[in-house]
């Protein structure tokens, strides 16, 4: 077997190391972990850092999609247009909320949702619409935003891959009623575990999503209404709290990263991925090869740790073949050659080069 000399990732506190000790033993020492003043001060923290009102923290992204959509009110009988190239949760928690997902094909451009297919997937049960920030690049918002204004949907947004990106300069989470954030440790803000957040600009929608994410509860042991436990620990919030700072520069060097691999990637026999928009945040770098898998064994030859995300389109998944989602040709073509190639904040200038190299000797 060949040794990786250049992992997809690094998960373990680095600069940020005594900042995030420093925050857990803050915890510790008082002894308060769920829902306290750590969560409140971060949810205080996040709204500003994204540029909006509210922040709610929940336990996992998935739970912030599905929480928004049950806020809203939407339910059995609802659809939500979505998109079929994701992580499988963002149809999952349409689904949690008894929501029927559909599946709108992608603008291929951005490995978005297309607007185009979203208007022609509306129908009369349709309540919202959901893209997706995919790999941390914005979907068209001004179109989307359009389209559910005439349509007189909601637009929910999926940015769990995409913390501080905007589109034309506005942040992304803002242009719908509310944004789903993931922390999974992954994530350009990660949590030590799963952590979880919505915002808004809408105090009463987030005054009842702090309800629904505990129970229902308005006062201890009062359930006004069927509500679930979806509640951001003390722990996770401190440390979010503690790397938050840290964001944007780690931000500019994903956007670093990807500069550096775009140029040293312009002659290789790989398309690589359009930047739509300059607030784009590079969550993942992927590109395209018709040799997609033998491209990843060749790096994996060459001690290169590469992934695919995602292989299987949504709607392929068994998970949601309920929902009898549409065909999505352009999302199956694409899952069949998109490579997730090594960029994370950590990660050194040669590091990148030799992926570049790598990548180049292909043949």
């Amino acid at each position: 077997m060949i040794a990786v000399t250049v992992p997809f990732t690094r998960l373990r506190p680095g600069e940020d190391a005594a900042d995030v000790d420093t925050a857990i033993r803050r915890v510790l020492d008082r002894g308060w972990f769920v829902l306290g003043p750590e969560v409140e001060a971060f949810e205080d923290e996040f709204a500003r850092a994204v540029g909006t009102a509210c922040a709610v923290g929940v336990g996992t992204g998935t739970d912030a999609i599905a929480l928004i959509l049950r806020a809203l009110g939407i339910g059995a009988g609802d659809e939500v247009i979505t998109t079929p190239l994701s992580a499988a949760y963002t149809a999952l928690a349409v689904m949690m909320a008894g929501a029927r997902p559909v599946f709108a094909d992608l603008d291929e451009s951005r490995f978005t949702l297309d607007p185009a297919a979203v208007e022609a997937a509306i129908s009369a049960r349709t309540r919202a619409i959901l893209p997706v920030h995919l790999y941390g690049q914005p979907a068209n918002l001004p179109a989307l935003a359009r389209i559910a204004a005439q349509h007189h949907l909601a637009l929910v947004e999926d940015c769990c891959q995409a913390h501080l990106a905007t589109c034309g300069g506005r942040p992304v989470g803002t242009f719908g009623v509310a944004g789903a954030y993931s922390f999974y440790p992954t994530k350009n803000l990660g949590a030590l575990g799963d952590a979880g957040a919505v915002v808004t600009g809408d105090r009463g929608l987030a005054d009842r999503l702090k309800r629904l994410r505990n129970g229902g509860q308005t006062d201890r042991y009062r359930h006004a209404e069927a509500g679930v436990n979806s509640r951001l620990d003390e722990l996770q919030a401190a440390v979010l709290r503690a790397r938050l700072p840290w964001l944007a520069t780690w931000t500019a060097r994903r956007r670093t990263l990807a500069a550096r691999y775009r140029d040293a990637l312009a002659s290789a026999d790989v398309s690589l991925p359009t930047e739509c928009d300059a607030g784009h945040v590079y969550h993942l770098f992927v590109i395209r090869s018709k040799q997609r898998d033998r491209l990843q064994s060749h790096l994996a030859d060459c001690g290169v740790e590469a992934l695919i995300h995602y292989p299987i389109p949504i709607p392929r998944q068994p998970a949601v073949a309920s929902t009898r989602p549409a065909d999505c040709p352009i999302a199956d073509r694409v899952c069949r050659e998109l490579l997730s190639l090594p960029l994370h904040p950590a990660m050194g200038d040669e590091e990148a080069d030799a992926v570049a190299r790598a990548v180049c000797v292909f043949a």
